[in-house]
């Protein structure tokens, strides 16, 4: 699966904070997420990640920054 920082991805289940929205900071082995709620962030394998999105929404190369 092509996952790129900037990206934010809808996930199946509940942050604890409510948000099922986490925004990428970093991706590889295991990503670096922040949840777009309540701004933790936090580190997650790349296989857990994976096989709970729901949907990915990329933004375009010329809003990034």
């Amino acid at each position: 699966m092509d996952i790129r920082p900037g990206d934010l991805l809808t996930m199946k289940k509940d942050h604890p904070c409510g948000s099922n929205e986490m925004y990428v900071i970093r991706s590889g082995m295991d990503f670096r997420l922040r949840c777009v709620k309540c701004s933790r962030e936090f580190m997650v394998p790349r296989n857990k990640i994976e096989k709970n999105i729901k949907n990915v929404k990329r933004t375009d190369e010329s809003q990034r920054i």
